[in-house]
């Protein structure tokens, strides 16, 4: 039985859908000095990376308002938005920062807010 392929155009359904498949997604950067911060662009892209490969879609736009410090337990949240305009929260957490290198956990929120009007 094939299996039907999504488009780009699905991303906001899949966004929700990505909640439930990213408990145990992770991502790792090298930042290269001894007090690791990744900042925020390089997060955003690091995120929408890792979503692609989990949910099999193309890379979502994401935004993260300020840079990760390389600090076990440090959190920030990032935006996913969708091509109609929907948005979903991203929550990432620092597992462990050894030398110049981050390791972290992705979990996108289990609901999307619709567009703004």
């Amino acid at each position: 039985m094939p299996m039907a392929r999504s488009t780009p155009a699905t991303w906001s359904l899949s966004a929700v859908a990505a909640g439930a498949l990213l408990v145990g997604c992770s991502g790792s950067v090298s930042v290269g000095n001894s007090e690791p911060k990744l900042s925020s662009d390089k997060l955003a892209t690091t995120v929408s990376e890792k979503l692609a490969a989990t949910t099999n879609q193309p890379k979502p736009d994401i935004t993260c308002p300020e840079d990760l410090a390389g600090k076990v337990g440090a959190t920030t949240r990032c935006t996913l938005t969708a091509k109609d305009g929907s948005t979903l929260g991203v929550s990432v957490q620092v597992t462990s920062a050894e030398g110049g290198k981050i390791n972290f956990d992705i979990k996108a929120d289990d609901t999307a807010s619709p567009a703004p009007n």
